[in-house]
């Protein structure tokens, strides 16, 4: 980072590794949610493209993707969270705490803006057989941004469901 550039997060911050809420969890995306999350997305292409956030994206592929490359892209997504440059999360079903057990259902994803490094992009995706659990989502990740991210809710860009 040069002296121009913030850090997305302050270096004492406590970046959370985990939030249980009613009916899902999430905690870092990670090489042991491959098959899992393949999966995930795989099944809802469609249903993902369509989502706020994902609409202009081109994510997730339609041609979908090996396996090895899915788990090049979770191994770059836990890379940066360690890094502190983006947070990646996936949401699983359930809410006791298995340390990577659990059947995902989606992911969230926490980053700085592209155009403008003060703004924080989130958006979050959940299988098209759990659509009904969007707004649901939504509401509580928003509430947990406000609760216990250094963000200023002004800087967040977080579409609604």
């Amino acid at each position: 980072m040069n002296q121009d550039q913030q850090p997305f997060v302050p270096a004492d911050f406590a970046v959370p590794r985990t939030l249980v809420a009613d009916g899902f969890r999430l905690e870092p995306l990670g090489a042991e949610h491959n098959e899992r999350d393949l999966a995930a997305w795989t099944g809802s292409i469609a249903h993902i493209r369509a989502t706020p956030g994902f609409v202009v994206r081109g994510w997730p592929p339609v041609a979908g993707m090996s396996a090895e490359a899915n788990l090049a892209d979770l191994l770059r997504h836990a890379r940066e969270f360690e890094e502190r440059s983006a947070f990646a999360y996936s949401l699983l079903e359930g809410e006791a705490d298995g340390d990577g057990d659990g059947e995902v259902i989606g992911c969230l994803y926490i980053h700085p803006s592209r155009e403008d490094a003060r703004r924080v992009v989130v958006s979050h995706w959940v299988r098209s057989d759990r659509a009904a659990l969007d707004p649901r989502v939504h509401e509580r990740i928003t509430r947990w941004l406000h609760e216990v991210w250094p963000f200023d809710a002004g800087r967040i860009d977080y579409e609604p469901r």
